[in-house]
């Protein structure tokens, strides 16, 4: 009897050891992470901090370092990321208002939910792959804006998809019951309660994966996405290049006044990433604030 105490007491101790330790490690990892990302941050900040200026947001490219901009870039990413999310979002949305709330639950919709989560997990080179054969020489688009933006939408449609079920699922079963309750149609109880509940998280994980699109390189290479382009677009059917593509061409340069573009060039990006999750956030807050 005071064997099998002292044994229970001393699987306790190891249990609450291991409860202090794990918080620890992690707390250790996550301290490491950041201290990595904050040195990063500050080489690129060190190096292409004093290259910021309104001539270099506003310029063109050149073969004169000291006299390229990144105004195309800038305003081809900005084209794409909008094209991008008015293709990817309505139809992520409504795929995922089918699946959750319309679709039965038989073996079909089983085989769509599994490709689906499968399609969140495909390199995006697959995908620029797939946007060469498809939208450039198939349907005839060229190495345009659109064929791009439809691109980049293929790639973000399942994160979207997955990421509208889940803040579906987050909705209480009460709010549905109790509209259908007083008389309210099944397109009713989920237009007017459940996606006003969801939206936060719908907002947050449809601007999380515009986000990851807009960092994207290798489907836009793939695609024909030019690395040179001496102007802004101004269509869909537009060449284009984006601020990751340009940064990667200042990369390969060997010039060091090139690399201190890159560096000015990663810098915009990062702020412009932030941007898109800091308004992420802010809707969250904001459309939460109205439903307490």
């Amino acid at each position: 009897m005071i064997e099998a105490t002292l044994a229970r007491s001393a699987a306790t101790a190891r249990r609450r050891l291991l409860d202090i330790c794990f918080p620890v490690l992690a707390l250790g990892i996550l301290c490491a992470a950041l201290a990595a990302l904050g040195a990063l941050i500050a080489d690129v900040w060190g190096d292409g901090a004093s290259r910021l200026s309104w001539d270099f947001m506003t310029g063109f490219p050149s073969r004169r370092a000291a006299d390229a901009g990144i105004w195309h870039a800038l305003t081809g990413s900005v084209f794409i990321i909008l094209l991008t999310g008015a293709l990817a979002v309505p139809i992520g949305v409504a795929t995922a208002i089918y699946l959750e709330e319309y679709a039965r639950r038989g073996l079909w919709s089983k085989i769509i939910e599994i490709n689906i989560t499968n399609l969140a997990a495909v390199p995006s080179i697959i995908y620029g792959l797939l946007g060469l054969g498809l939208f450039v020489r198939a349907l005839a688009m060229g190495r345009s804006v659109l064929a791009g933006a439809s691109t980049l939408a293929l790639l973000v449609l399942p994160v979207i998809i997955l990421s509208t079920r889940e803040a579906l699922r987050a909705v209480p079963g009460s709010i549905r019951e109790g509209s259908y309750a007083l008389g309210a149609t099944k397109w009713q109880t989920v237009w007017y309660q459940v996606l006003p509940v969801a939206l936060p998280g719908i907002l947050t994980g449809t601007i999380l994966a515009l986000s990851r699109a807009i960092g994207e390189t290798a489907p836009l290479i793939t695609i024909g996405a030019l690395t040179f382009v001496a102007f802004a677009p101004d269509g869909i059917w537009s060449p284009f290049t984006v601020l990751p593509i340009q940064i990667f061409n200042w990369v390969s340069r060997p010039q060091q006044e090139f690399q201190v573009n890159a560096a000015a060039g990663i810098i915009v990006l990062l702020v412009l990433l932030l941007t898109m999750n800091a308004t992420a956030i802010w809707l969250r807050d904001r459309f939460q604030k109205k439903l307490t």
